[in-house]
């Protein structure tokens, strides 16, 4: 059962105008009322308006009410979960160990829970139909845009992850219509990522983006956007760790369905690559 959307709007909540903030908290207060409602008994219980709740659906990038109305009851059914946990001083190896495992298992349950099937087949379609892929992140993000290139290029994807926003630029400016800039930013906020993003949209270049859940500037860049969890940020950013998992874990759901779709010419490929990985191995010793 799909589930998440009461994690959705407490994520947005703050972003959202007065009048689906208003629906907004009227949800979270009252997630039951709310599976049994319309959408103008929603907006009436809420002092607001029918129109002010189908805002708020599409503010959550969600495909109508009832897509809403059937996450939040998925919510209600399932079991209270521990959330994220910091990790405290003085902590016990075995604690950080199992304070470690539930943020990821955790950052990945909650990534799952917000995907939005509609814009992860478009990503899919698209990716496998471009000519080259340019998968673009700094910081950590670069690390996921390294990953991610080197899974492409085993299913012989072009595939490049420059960090050099300079050099991505240049090759931007010659790149093809079919041609794929992927923007990779926790924040949504890195400015070198943003650059480069505008860049390609002004270039005529499909995007598509992968950030943390909400609006954020490379979201808003994406032709295409891309979500993992939002987890919260705390003292030693032990969430932060989670979240690079969960980026990782898009970018494998991506490369799986485009190896799935091209199954025998996937198999063909990774069997090559594999075979030339053993031949300099063999020639190593």
């Amino acid at each position: 059962m799909a589930a998440g959307g009461l994690k959705m709007i407490k994520k947005v909540i703050s972003e959202l105008p007065a009048s689906e903030r208003k629906i907004a908290e009227y949800i979270l207060g009252n997630p039951h009322q709310m599976v049994k409602s319309t959408v103008n008994e929603l907006g009436t219980l809420a002092n607001t308006s029918g129109a002010a709740v189908v805002r708020l659906c599409k503010s959550l990038g969600l495909n109508g009410f009832q897509d809403l109305k059937v996450r939040i009851a998925g919510d209600l059914a399932k079991a209270e979960e521990p959330g994220y946990r910091d990790i405290d001083q003085g902590e016990s190896i075995y604690s950080i160990v199992q304070k470690t495992t539930n943020n990821s298992i955790q950052s990945l349950k909650d990534t799952e829970e917000i995907i939005n099937y509609e814009e992860l087949t478009q990503a899919i379609q698209a990716l496998i139909k471009a000519e080259t892929i340019h998968f673009f992140g700094i910081g950590a993000s670069h690390i996921i845009a390294l990953d991610a290139s080197q899974k492409f290029l085993r299913i012989n994807k072009n595939a490049s992850a420059f960090l050099d926003s300079h050099l991505l630029a240049t090759l931007i400016a010659n790149a093809k219509e079919t041609d794929i800039v992927f923007g990779i930013s926790y924040s949504g906020e890195t400015s070198e990522v943003i650059k480069i993003m505008s860049l390609a949209k002004k270039s005529g270049i499909k995007t598509i983006s992968l950030t943390k859940y909400g609006q954020s500037t490379v979201a808003s860049l994406g032709d295409i956007k891309l979500f993992t969890s939002y987890s919260a940020e705390a003292t030693f950013r032990s969430a932060a760790t989670s979240s690079r998992l969960a980026q990782l874990h898009m970018l494998d759901i991506l490369f799986l369905n485009i190896a799935t779709a091209q199954y025998e010419e996937s198999i063909h490929y990774i069997d090559r690559t594999r075979e030339a990985i053993q031949f300099l191995k063999k020639e190593d010793k």
